[in-house]
Formats: structure tokens, sequence, C-alpha cells
């Protein structure tokens, strides 16, 4: 059974939508707010998030993003915005199709199994990411990391931190980025922890920690995935 959040602050919208879902035999689960629907997707993974872009506490395009950096997860946003610009928009900052309220349920049901085929296929090409000649090999289908073809352990912290950073290839990330991206918005911790977290996956990963090949120190800016040539 497919796994969907729905995301939505209007709570009559969210129960149609969930009672459509679920008529269809999907398994569906509701977020009022970003920080919910957050939460959500940190506990526990989605096959397909419907977001609306109007939410109380953050702006729906703003956790779009954030989901497309953390997660594989496609997203259909719902939106009242109907200007072609709006949805030029959505698409551009990483949502998979783009639904202009009010909608036909049965249409949005249509929406979602395109979506849901198109990224399944994309996904068997894409279960194993293989970086520095084969050297660093992530296997997100097993959640399993390969170093020099041999299985090492991670926590799940620091699995999450790899699989972020290395999706995401060259671009860098704040110390309080990472935080939101592995921690969740509810963390009130010490941000250095990640500094913590790097240290170790250097101790994992890297052949030589001190000089680290696949993790990447960015003075005074936060840490970079290497995923090119070493």
């Amino acid at each position: 059974m497919r796994r969907i959040l729905v995301v939505e602050d209007e709570e009559k919208i969210r129960e149609v939508i969930v009672a459509y879902l679920r008529k269809e035999g999907f398994e569906a689960h509701e977020a009022s707010g970003g920080e919910s629907a957050w939460s959500e997707l940190a506990n526990q993974p989605f096959d397909l998030v419907l977001l609306d872009l109007m939410l109380p506490d953050m702006n729906g395009e703003e956790l779009c993003q954030k989901i497309r950096t953390a997660y594989p997860t496609p997203i259909i946003m719902l939106t009242a915005k109907s200007s072609v610009s709006h949805r030029i928009h959505g698409l551009s900052v990483g949502a998979d199709d783009y639904m202009v309220k009010p909608f036909d349920p049965q249409e949005l049901i249509a929406r979602i199994r395109t979506v849901l085929r198109r990224t399944n296929q994309q996904e068997l090409l894409a279960d194993r990411l293989e970086y520095g000649e084969g050297r660093l090999m992530i296997d997100s289908h097993a959640k399993q990391v390969f170093v020099q073809h041999k299985p090492i352990s991670l926590t799940p912290s620091e699995y999450k931190l790899l699989l972020v950073m290395a999706r995401n290839s060259e671009r860098t990330f704040s110390r309080e980025e990472l935080i939101e991206l592995v921690m969740g918005f509810e963390f009130d911790g010490d941000s250095r922890i990640i500094d913590q977290h790097v240290k170790n996956l250097r101790q994992k990963i890297e052949e030589d920690p001190k000089n680290p090949l696949f993790i990447r120190t960015v003075f005074g800016a936060g840490y970079r995935f290497n995923g090119g040539s070493l």
C-alpha cells in the first residue's frame, strides 16, 4: 500500500483528499503545517507528498525545497495560484506536478498514479550512488554504505547526513541547514553536533580523515560533499 502525506491546513479540504486516497487504496497521513509535515517525514518514509503552498507556519515552496534536498519523495503542489509564472516557479523549486484549486479529486488520483509510475522507473536507476570510481557506494534502497566494497556501520544520523550531502554533491551546507535536514526543526541542541557527526563519518569513509576527499570543510560556511573525481 502506497503511503501518501497530505500537507494541507484547511481541515475540510484535507479530509476530502484523505477520504479519496483511502477509497483508492492508499495509506493517507495528515499534516496541517510545515513543521508537523517535516516531523512525519523524519519518522517514516512516504511514497508521495501532496503539499499545499499556503501553510500557517512556513512557506510551502520553502518546505518543498527542504524536502527535495533531504528526500527523493515526489511532490505534487496544491495551490489557488493559477498563473503560468506561479506554476513554473513551483516546478522549478522541486515539485513533480502542480494542481490548482479547486480540482476534481479523481483527476488528483490520476495525477498521483502518473507521478508514482514515473518516479518508480527513476528509482530503479538511482538506488545506488557511487563516488571515487566505486570507492564509496551508497545503496539507498538497502540503506547500506560500502567503502572499498566492504559494508560499514553508520548511525541513523550519520547515514542521513551522508545521503543528504551526497545527493546534493558540490553544494555547501551550513551547520544550521544540516541540523534541520538531519535532526529536524524540533532539535534544540548545539549546532556543533554536526561537526561531531562529520568527524565520525570521516573516520568511517575517508582513507585519511585529516585530509578528507569526500566531505570537505568550507571555512566560514559549512561542509560540502565532493562527488567528482578524486
